[in-house]
């Protein structure tokens, strides 16, 4: 088969391999053959030659795929984390050197059978939300080339956008890892700081750096999550989760779910009629998936915002240049040079100063997070073309951290999400924010908030794979596990299938009803919801359902929540098995409408958007 028109996407790369159609050598010549078609010449600063890459592809197919979880999927590095052998440049050509080992990040990505293409462009010394302070050129938006493509990872989104990796490694201690995620209509995972470990990167704000990680799916961020991030003894940086992360308690199920957003005058569009539009139907698409809108005290968030370039942190990018900038001067880019030089004028007092203002947001902040799931914001107010930028470089660029800035100095995790397309077909971008060690809460909402926009991946114009087990391995004893049918909001990529995947539910197989049962459209539901009747044999029509597994401690707890006038019953499929699965009330259906001539929910709910 031809590999040229095959999605990069960890799903689809899965399914060719493990069906043997498709091996990483076979994998990374089609890689190889899209960058050279590419007519972007900004997306990388150093890549990998064929023969390197087919030398990692032996690597990998040297080893069983089992033991390693990121098996043959192409990523690139941003061009200030540390791969092994390959020049460093931090976007500046004179800072160049080359490291004889890998950052720990890269490294245990390589370990997982994830095979590395090249370094990618990035705003000089990662300072920068737009990602047109390189001297190696400015990375083409796939959607609009007169537009920015986001920074400071711009090579890394862009790469990821254009089909070119499956997956790659940004950094972000402002907004480098979501706003060109939105951008670029990407998911852009900024973890908990000290997660996933700094050792190996060209610090910015070294107390403030995260690495960050971009994909196309929700799940692929957590894949790779899951291998990258660990507990670092050699970093001083680095934290252990808490044990309470693996508790079942963090995965609770998010059918009512309360999420914030600020005051409508809290919020700021830079007079971009088509952002805020977005926005609102992003929060009206959070409210059907069965989330409760909080109005929040936005005030210690914008406050933290305003500290990270009008306060003493600007002395923390200072120092980490410093040396170089005493040599090389004429090397740093003007507008960044004119960024950092500011730190040089910040006084022991100024730092001590913002750091009690800080601890007291902090406090504030910590008073928001008791009454609400998570944060939802536009990752980015506006987008900007790049000749509107060249005339305002700073001034612009901050506007774009407004939504950003306060994560890392408030301890945040962050999850940009694409939100669907604004009308002139610029992608629009929301992102999840919640309190430090909330990343796993995060991803679940955010991987079916991102189904429920219906949206493409990146620029390649691939639909989205159904959304798969969160956690993307079956549970213990998935096998013996008690079935269970599902026909309507607890469906792969429905509002509420996380409900299963967070009890530890294992995806078995599709299947139908016998021709004896009707469904219909329940009135007054949120989100909606299906009722399966059953009815005498031939007077009804096999209706599309899914089985899932679910270990006996999940089954009992799914159960005992299932609200009126839904139950569970003993389900004919069209083969003669029975299954336990989702019935409803006979009386509950009287007013609603009969939609069993579509023969499954999905069908359904897809005519209503024609």
């Amino acid at each position: 088969m031809s590999n040229a028109g095959i999605s990069l996407d960890f799903a689809t790369l899965g399914a060719l391999y493990g069906s043997g159609s498709l091996t990483p050598t076979a994998l990374v010549d089609e890689v190889w053959r899209r960058c050279e078609a590419s007519d972007d010449p900004a997306v990388w600063i150093h890549r990998l030659t064929l023969d390197e890459l087919r030398s990692h592809a032996r690597r990998v197919e040297a080893k069983t795929r089992e033991l390693q979880p990121l098996y043959g999927l192409p990523f690139a590095i941003k061009d200030n984390i540390d791969f092994a052998g390959i020049p460093t440049t931090a976007g500046c050509p004179e800072f160049a050197a080359i490291p004889e080992t890998s950052a720990p990040v890269v490294a245990r990505l390589l370990e997982a059978g994830a095979i590395p293409v090249g370094k990618t462009n990035l705003d000089q010394f990662a300072a920068g939300l737009v990602g047109t302070r390189s001297p190696y050129g400015v990375p083409r938006n796939p959607f609009d080339p007169a537009y920015i493509p986001g920074g400071s990872s711009s090579g890394s989104a862009v790469a990821v956008a254009a089909g070119l990796v499956s997956f790659a490694l940004g950094t972000d201690t402002a907004g480098s890892g979501r706003v060109p995620a939105a951008f670029n209509n990407l998911v852009g995972f900024k973890p908990t700081p000290g997660w996933l470990s700094t050792i190996g990167v060209v610090p910015a704000c070294r107390s403030l750096d995260c690495v960050s990680i971009f994909t196309l799916t929700v799940e692929d961020a957590s894949a790779v999550a899951r291998v990258a991030g660990a507990f670092e003894p050699i970093d001083p940086f680095s934290r252990r989760p808490p044990a309470s992360d693996t508790d079942r308690g963090v995965l609770q199920a998010l059918s009512a779910f309360r999420f914030g957003v600020p005051a409508a005058t809290e919020m700021e569009w830079f007079g971009d009629a088509l952002s805020q539009a977005a926005y609102a139907v992003a929060v009206r698409r959070l409210e059907a998936l069965g989330g409760t809108r909080v109005e929040i005290d936005f005030s210690p968030f914008r406050a933290a915002a305003k500290l990270l370039y009008e306060g003493p942190w600007l002395a923390e990018r200072w120092l980490a240049i410093r040396k170089f900038h005493a040599r090389h001067a004429g090397a740093i880019h003007p507008v960044t040079r004119g960024i950092v030089e500011k730190g040089a004028s910040y006084s022991a007092a100024d730092a001590f100063a913002a750091l009690y203002e800080l601890e007291a947001l902090r406090r504030k902040a910590e008073f928001v997070w008791q009454g609400i799931d998570a944060l939802v914001l536009p990752t980015a107010p506006t987008i900007y073309k790049r000749e509107q930028v060249e005339a305002e470089p700073v001034a612009l660029n901050s506007r774009l951290g407004i939504y950003t800035n306060f994560a890392n100095l408030l301890d945040c995790a962050a999850l940009a999400v694409p939100a669907g397309f604004r009308p002139d077909r610029l992608p629009f971008g929301v992102t999840l924010f919640g309190p430090a060690w909330s990343d796993r809460k995060l991803a679940i909402l955010g991987a079916v908030f991102h189904r429920a926009g219906a949206t493409t991946l990146g620029a390649t114009g691939v639909p989205l794979p159904e959304l798969a087990a969160y956690e993307g391995q079956p549970p213990d004893g998935a096998e013996t596990g008690l079935l269970l049918a599902v026909v309507g909001a607890h469906l792969r990529g429905q509002p509420l299938n996380h409900e299963l995947v967070n009890r530890g539910a294992c995806f078995v197989r599709t299947a139908s009803t016998a021709d004896s049962y009707k469904l219909y459209a329940l009135s007054g539901t949120t989100p909606p919801k299906p009722g399966l009747i059953r009815v005498a044999p031939g007077s009804g029509a096999p209706i599309e359902l899914e089985v899932w597994a679910l270990p006996p401690a999940g089954w009992a707890d799914f159960v005992s929540a299932i609200p009126p006038p839904l139950g569970i019953g003993t389900l004919l499929l069209d083969d003669g098995s029975k299954v336990k699965g989702f019935l409803c009330e006979a009386a509950a259906v009287g007013d609603s409408e009969e939609i069993t001539a579509f023969r499954g929910w999905r069908a359904y709910r897809q005519s209503l958007k024609r």
